[in-house]
Formats: C-alpha cells, sequence, structure tokens
C-alpha cells in the first residue's frame, strides 16, 4: 500500500514529495526561441592549478568590459558564448587564492582549451588589518554594505539548474534561463524572478513510492546572498549565536583577503551553521563564503528543515552545505553564483534498508544591467514555493539555449541526461 508523503523543508531549501501514482502533467510552461549562431561563436575548456593540474571548480570566468560571464563547474570545465562584436576582447579567469589569468579569444579554439592559474603567495607581513577582533570585522562587513554593494536595483540574467539523486541515481535535472529583478538590500524588499526558458529531463521511475522535488527553484539560490539576506544565517542578535575568529589570509585577483571563520557556540543546543567568509582587507566586503548546517543532532535538524512529514518514516539530513561569490564591477561587488547542496536519509520503520536522496542547486548570473522597469512579456513570473520541474518543458534540442551561457554539465549529469534520453525515447516508440 502506497502512502502519500509530503514534507516542505523550511530555510533556504523546500522539498517535496508525493505518491508517484499522483503525478500530473509536467509540461506547463516552455518559451522557446530560435536565435541565430552566426551571431556568437562558443568555446570551452578547462581551468587547471599550474603546478597540481587539479581542475579549478567555480572559477569565474568573464569577457573583459561586459558583463558577459559564466562559472566552471564541478569538474573543473567551462563553456561560454561570445558576440561576434566582442571577437577582440580577452577572458579574464580568476579564482580565491590565484593569480587573474588574462586570455585574448582571439587565441582559444572552440574546443579543448586549457587554462591554467598560478596561485598567489601571500606575504603575510604585507597585510595592515585595521580592525582590532573579529567581531569588528563582522561588523564593518555590515556597515560598510552600501559603500561596497551599491543600493541601485540590477537585471539579472542567470542559468538555474537543479539535480535530484536516490544515492548514485540521477532522477531528476532541470535547467532555466531566468531574469532576475535583484532589489536593494536596503528596501527589505524580495527579489523577483522571471521564467524566460527551461528545459528538463526525468525518470520517476528509479523513485519507487516517492516523487522527490525541489520547493523553492532559484529563489533558494538567491536566499543565500548573505549581503542581501543575513538575517537567514546570523539573525538580528548573531554575536550571542556564534563565535567568530580570523583564520587565515589569502589572495584573489590580486587582492589580500582575510578568512573569517563562525561557528554556533557550544552552549547553543539549536541546529545553526558554521563556515568561513573570505573578506577583502582594504573595503572589507565578503567576495565569497562557504557555510554548512550543523546536522549532528539529527531529530533537530530534520525538524528544523521538516514542517510535516506522514507516520511511519524518519526524514532527516545528513549534510547541507553552501557556496556564495560575488563579482567586482565597477568598484562594486554583485551577487555571481550560490550553489546548495544536501544529502537526505529516509528510514521506514517496516523496512530494513533506509533510502538516500541528494539534490544539488546552482545558480550563474550571466550577464546584468541597471534594471529596466518593463517586464518582459515572454516570462512568467515565478513565487517562492515554486517547483521548477513542474514549470518546465521535457526537451532534448540540444541547440535550446541557442546564444545564452549555461554552466557546462558534468560527466556524470551529461551521462545521465542522456540515459533518461533514451529511455524516454524508447517508450515513445513502444508507445
Amino acid at each position: 500500500m502506497k502512502t502519500n508523503l509530503h514534507f516542505y523543508f523550511r530555510g533556504f531549501i523546500g522539498l517535496f514529495f508525493m505518491i508517484l501514482a499522483q503525478i500530473q502533467s509536467e509540461a506547463r510552461f516552455s518559451v522557446y526561441y530560435m536565435t541565430d549562431s552566426s551571431s556568437y561563436k562558443q568555446f570551452k575548456g578547462s581551468i587547471l592549478d599550474s603546478k597540481t593540474r587539479d581542475e579549478l571548480i567555480f572559477a569565474s570566468i568573464i569577457v573583459s568590459g561586459t558583463t558577459i560571464s559564466t562559472i566552471s563547474n564541478s569538474e573543473g570545465n567551462f563553456s561560454i558564448k561570445i558576440p561576434t562584436e566582442k571577437q577582440n576582447s580577452s577572458l579574464i579567469i580568476s579564482f580565491l587564492g590565484y593569480k587573474n589569468k588574462v586570455v585574448p579569444i582571439k587565441e582559444l579554439k572552440p574546443e579543448k582549451n586549457v587554462l591554467y592559474l598560478e596561485p598567489s603567495n601571500t606575504i603575510l607581513e604585507e597585510v595592515v588589518v585595521k580592525v582590532v577582533d573579529a567581531k569588528s570585522i563582522f561588523l564593518a562587513v555590515l556597515n560598510n554594505r552600501l559603500q561596497n554593494y551599491g543600493d541601485d536595483p540590477i537585471q539579472m540574467t542567470g542559468f538555474y539548474r537543479e539535480t535530484i539523486r536516490k544515492r548514485r541515481s540521477y532522477v531528476s535535472l532541470s535547467e532555466s534561463i531566468v531574469n532576475i529583478q535583484k532589489q536593494p538590500f536596503s528596501k527589505g524588499s524580495q527579489d523577483q524572478v522571471n521564467l524566460f526558458k527551461g528545459r528538463k529531463n526525468a525518470d520517476y521511475t528509479k523513485l519507487d513510492t516517492v516523487n522527490f522535488k525541489l520547493q523553492g527553484g532559484p529563489f533558494s539560490a538567491l536566499y543565500l546572498d548573505l549581503i542581501k539576506y543575513p538575517s537567514f544565517i546570523f539573525s538580528e542578535n548573531a554575536f550571542e549565536l556564534y563565535d567568530f575568529s580570523l583564520e587565515d589570509i589569502t589572495q584573489i585577483n590580486d587582492q589580500q583577503v582575510l578568512v573569517l571563520a563562525f561557528k554556533q557556540k557550544p552552549t547553543n543546543e539549536s541546529p545553526l551553521y558554521y563556515g568561513k567568509m573570505y573578506i577583502d582587507v582594504k573595503s572589507l566586503a565578503v567576495i565569497s563564503a562557504t557555510f554548512q548546517l550543523n546536522v549532528e543532532d539529527k531529530i533537530k535538524s530534520g525538524l528544523l528543515l521538516t514542517r510535516k512529514k506522514p507516520i511511519g518514516v524518519d526524514v532527516y539530513p545528513t549534510e547541507v552545505r553552501y557556496q556564495i561569490n560575488y563579482r567586482q564591477q565597477n568598484g562594486k561587488w554583485i551577487f555571481a553564483y550560490s550553489r546548495g547542496d544536501l544529502t537526505f536519509k529516509l528510514n521506514w520503520n517496516k523496512r530494513i534498508f533506509n533510502t538516500i536522496y541528494s539534490t544539488s542547486l546552482e545558480m550563474a548570473v550571466t550577464d546584468w544591467k541597471k534594471q529596466d522597469i518593463k517586464e518582459n512579456p515572454n516570462t512568467q513570473k515565478l513565487t517562492s514555493n515554486v517547483i521548477m520541474s513542474d514549470k518546465v518543458l521535457s526537451l532534448a534540442d540540444p541547440d535550446f539555449w541557442g546564444e545564452y551561457n549555461i554552466i557546462e554539465p558534468e560527466k556524470s549529469i551529461e551521462s545521465a541526461i542522456r540515459k533518461i534520453q533514451r529511455k524516454t525515447l524508447n517508450e515513445r516508440s513502444i508507445d
């Protein structure tokens, strides 16, 4: 007998489970325009450490003098589409702890470009920290937000991807191009997101009796912005909940960066976060951050994320980690990239084996400009509780994205997509 399962998770990520027999039509909304491929050129390659030859994950790649950008994936691979009129420009590649690399676009091949970054050597004696302790650094970060990040609304184009796995098998892969109206942090208003186009591949037969879906979509990625939404982690009484410490000094973009660590106080029993913020020494701007949820107490961390669940199953996270990157443009830092990776375990009372689900989401801002108050009529406004896999159409067209920049798929995701597509085609041919 199958049981209806409904789980809603608080915080950044929402997850939704339902019985497979209740799955409705998946094609809700899709906008697709043909684009002229002669108006741009695509370049692919990988970013590696010049000494170790290790892949550099989530390195920033931007076309000089423009707002066109992308990011390397979890295997160090990248793909970027550049308008023909920008072919005389250069690519600027940056990564935390490495020297910037500038590569003329004319020197690039269409594929298999290997770009090496050199590690930066930090000279500790040259660092002058004007603040006296870690708490003062954190307060200065908040006090300097207007100076470092500006307070103007920005219109962004973002590429959003989410994946769901049952153990090692990919179940669902969803990708979208979204238009984002990034609101000033001083107004306290929520960012707005409109769906332009999207696609998905799914094989729900792997889910047994449940259908696992993400709730929140692009909003989950945007809420990771510590500058726009600091209260999602620290709240107003941050110093009562967290201990701050200055751990290290590194470099990014030839700038010295402080590594400010934070973790919940041992006297606080509620699950909170621990992680690191990378802060520019001169401006005290956060340029990157990584953090995780404390899941040692599986009951409390499960309750923190779960709004309701059926009788007979315990749901709790085994790992919850996030990353946020900012990019400097015209003297200001802007939201550029965020990622979340979560793993959950389902323990059934009447089953010997448990079930493990993993989900990841990521958003890369690929273009931005001053906000235009006119809304694109070819987009659909999304709500913060949206389930993206229900909003986009299953589509296997390899040229679907046209001139839009995306995150290069990992090999594991590519193979999963091909496998799901083959299964779908076989089922259609039988029908």
